[in-house]
């Protein structure tokens, strides 16, 4: 059987929800991302990394209309991404750790959950792409500088707080040489 719409707008989630596509999915985990955003925005203070989220969430609606409607990531949204990403990891002091363990609590949970989602809203992109449907170019840099951002902002907030993060050094790769 074949899933389909019953005709009742009541019974609809979305009007692609029973598409066999990997767009649809694409939009469900941008909208999650969105919604994830949106609470760790609500448990900060006033302030820049507020701010910088506060300019960040309905971007993350156009990057999920950018799939199947006109593209609404531009070069200047990659750019303030770009400068906000350098801005906050500017900050951390103990810069040289390459990846840290996710620890934290209130908005830096879920901010390590949003840096989790982007990564998964880039491999949907990889899938689109090979369904043969045209990707813009701008999606995938936005959202793969959205990884880098969102840790960027975990490592500031825990370094405010106090917070510490053991750095993660794996077992399974060997260790990259130094230049």
């Amino acid at each position: 059987m074949t899933l389909k719409f019953s005709g009742d707008i009541d019974e609809l989630a979305y009007p692609f929800i029973f598409e066999d596509s990997p767009l649809c999915d694409f939009e469900i985990l941008t909208d999650e991302l969105c919604t994830y955003t949106g609470l760790a925005l609500s448990q900060l203070e006033e302030g820049e990394i507020r701010q910088s989220l506060a300019w960040l969430q309905p971007h993350l609606f156009h990057l999920n209309g950018s799939i199947r409607g006109k593209c609404g990531i531009f070069e200047t949204d990659i750019e303030k991404l770009k400068s906000d990403y350098h801005h906050f990891r500017d900050q951390v002091t103990d810069n040289n750790k390459r990846f840290v363990l996710p620890r934290g609590v209130g908005s830096v949970v879920l901010l390590h959950q949003c840096r989790s989602l982007a990564k998964k809203v880039v491999r949907q992109l990889v899938l689109v792409d090979a369904s043969g449907k045209n990707v813009p170019e701008t999606l995938p840099r936005f959202t793969n500088l959205l990884v880098n951002y969102y840790f960027a902002l975990t490592r500031v907030l825990n370094q405010q707080a106090g917070i510490e993060e053991p750095e993660y050094i794996s077992i399974n790769y060997p260790k990259a040489p130094k230049s």
